[in-house]
């Protein structure tokens, strides 16, 4: 069975070292003293590691079961449920007035990857509770916000978010689902809701569905949409549970992944519901929260390549297999380990540099959606809106990669299921598809983010890589990192000039290459978190740290990132260059 250690050292690093989170002026970033966050992950680290990751396993074998409309998660989830609302994790970053923590967003980021590595579809029951409790919170009125947000905050009842119906997933403006107004408050909801995580379970004892639909006599498309509350159960002005609601399950989705998760079809026969911010804006309070739930998201793609890297690494070192071309390195044996072989090395360096690059991206990302919510600072929600697609999009596309490379790392063993290999590859394969499909993410990066406000924000990412290399050019400790980071970043200058002179003569120029130009995005994204780890790094060496070997493993493995995976710049801009002729040359009959 495989095994999970939550990486303490590194978020501690990370939030310390380099983000130095504590002596931000974002407010309640002064109490995130580097004692407390370690005092919180360990908390989080033991609870994931011997609670939760070893369900992992059971949830994807026994999966959810419908039996008389009632769903049943798998042995045990149940109990590490509780465990998990009596320690305050679902609330950690929720405000205290609704009985959440009110620890930044950060925090529960850090703490957000745990939950996800070591079980991504148990962490989903809290996690879509946690985005149905914060569009609550941006749009419900103090009467919805009173009655539904603490159950919620602490998970005595769940939410979910209800988007996708059978004939329209992306463009939601085709929805069909009708919520009739009963001059009394209250909406009449009905239609069919699919794909719905967590959308029915017996962990919690009320579910509150978040509900897009459409109110007859509103504008046509995406402008009449609206958002409802929908509660499986109906509750009374104390908060007491009443009778069931108009809303069964028709089904429990069968899925390639996240078998732990019910993933349900979900029908609506004029079930009571109430509005959630005004008519026709459902969009705009959906929206509110996808900063957050795509950087969730794109940690997603992180956690899985984690854990998956922590196993490979473990076989690698302990499978013998062959010899040491340079020599034997385990005389004893019959063979040597794995981990000699230069192929091997090759995957399990693309996976750790992948995996600790990414961990500074969405943590920084998470500073910057604080630094929006707590101190309204507009540059930074300006930024993190424009680094939303590539965070999500990218992260998710190279941590399924990795996945896919940890499972090789075993052979042939790696594809039977008693190794449990191939469910880090299933969970992670739906991060790329939900919260909207990384070829939208691309699209939306493309067609709309780096053109918004006038551009300001992606030429404050290029400003931003510019100081940080003027800064450092002198620090022949960093010429390893500060050179490759500058051509990089000219190649997503170049690439984004190839837009403006040809994407306005012909739009597919630019769609055509959006998704070479995410992954070029993210490249130097992670190009430029390392070569911040690579300047904290070195500080820490030269003020004496004590631990030299984790710092000069940082710099080994940074300067691995720089030389052997940030050049798939230049790869993606030549792509981009080369226009959308090959990509739209083919009539659709040919294909």
């Amino acid at each position: 069975m495989p095994t999970y250690t939550a990486p303490i050292k590194d978020m501690q690093f990370i939030l310390h070292d380099v983000l130095k989170i504590s002596q931000s002026d974002i407010p309640g970033y002064s109490e995130l003293e580097a004692d407390f966050t370690a005092a919180v992950l360990e908390e989080a680290g033991k609870l994931t590691g011997e609670v939760l990751a070893p369900l992992n396993t059971v949830g994807d074998q026994e999966g959810c079961r419908l039996e008389n409309g009632i769903v049943y998660t798998p042995t045990g989830f149940k109990e590490a449920f509780e465990q998990v609302k009596e320690g305050g994790w679902t609330g950690l970053d929720m405000p205290e007035e609704y009985g959440g923590q009110n620890m930044p967003y950060v925090m529960g980021t850090a703490v957000g990857e745990m939950f996800s590595s070591s079980n991504q579809a148990f962490t989903m029951y809290q996690g879509l509770t946690h985005g149905a409790a914060s569009a609550i919170l941006a749009h419900g009125t103090d009467e919805q916000k009173n009655k539904w947000l603490p159950k919620m905050v602490s998970c005595e009842w769940t939410g979910t978010m209800n988007l996708t119906e059978p004939h329209c997933g992306t463009d939601l403006g085709l929805m069909r689902t009708k919520a009739v107004p009963q001059g009394n408050g209250t909406y009449k909801i009905s239609g069919q809701k699919i794909f719905i995580s967590a959308g029915d379970h017996d962990m919690a004892d009320n579910i509150v569905h978040l509900v897009l639909a459409k109110i007859p006599g509103g504008p046509e498309g995406i402008k009449g949409v609206s958002l409802f509350i929908v509660p499986k159960f109906l509750v009374d002005d104390e908060g007491n549970i009443g009778a069931r609601n108009g809303v069964t399950v028709g089904n429990i989705e069968k899925k390639m992944g996240i078998h732990g998760n019910s993933t349900c079809v979900l029908n609506y026969d004029e079930a009571e519901g109430y509005l959630l911010g005004e008519e026709h804006k459902g969009m705009r309070a959906m929206f509110t929260m996808m900063n957050e739930a795509r950087l969730g998201v794109g940690m997603q793609g992180l956690a899985a390549a984690e854990v998956a890297y922590q196993n490979a690494v473990d076989y690698a070192k302990d499978r013998l297999q062959g010899r040491d071309v340079t020599g034997v390195k385990n005389p004893d044996g019959p063979a040597d380990p794995l981990i000699v072989h230069p192929d091997i090395r090759r995957s399990l360096m693309d996976q750790k540099s992948f995996a600790e690059g990414a961990r500074a991206f969405i943590l920084w990302g998470a500073t910057m959606i604080d630094a929006a919510h707590r101190k309204d600072d507009r540059a930074a929600d300006g930024l993190v809106s424009l680094l939303t697609p590539v965070i999500k999009g990218f992260l998710t596309d190279e941590g399924y990669d990795m996945t896919v490379r940890a499972q090789q790392i075993y052979g042939g063993h790696g594809y039977i299921e008693e190794h449990g290999m191939s469910q880090f590859t299933r969970d992670a394969r739906i991060a790329m598809i939900y919260e909207g499909a990384n070829g939208v993410q691309a699209l939306d990066l493309v067609g709309r983010k780096l053109a918004a406000d006038g551009g300001k924000h992606v030429m404050a990412f290029f400003e931003l890589v510019k100081t940080f290399c003027k800064d450092n050019a002198d620090n022949e400790a960093l010429k390893d990192f500060i050179d490759p980071l500058k051509a990089a970043s000219k190649d997503l200058q170049a690439a984004g000039m190839y837009f403006m002179q040809n994407g306005m003569k012909n739009p597919n120029n630019a769609l055509s290459g959006s998704y070479d130009f995410m992954h070029l995005f993210g490249h130097v994204c992670l190009g430029l978190m390392w070569a911040q780890m690579a300047k904290a790094a070195t500080e820490a060496l030269a003020a004496g740290a004590s631990d030299k070997a984790f710092y000069e493993t940082k710099l080994t493995t940074g300067r691995y990132y720089m030389a052997r995976r940030l050049p798939a710049t230049a790869m993606h801009l030549a792509r981009i260059n080369s226009g959308a002729d090959t990509v739209m040359a083919l009539d659709a009959a040919n294909f």
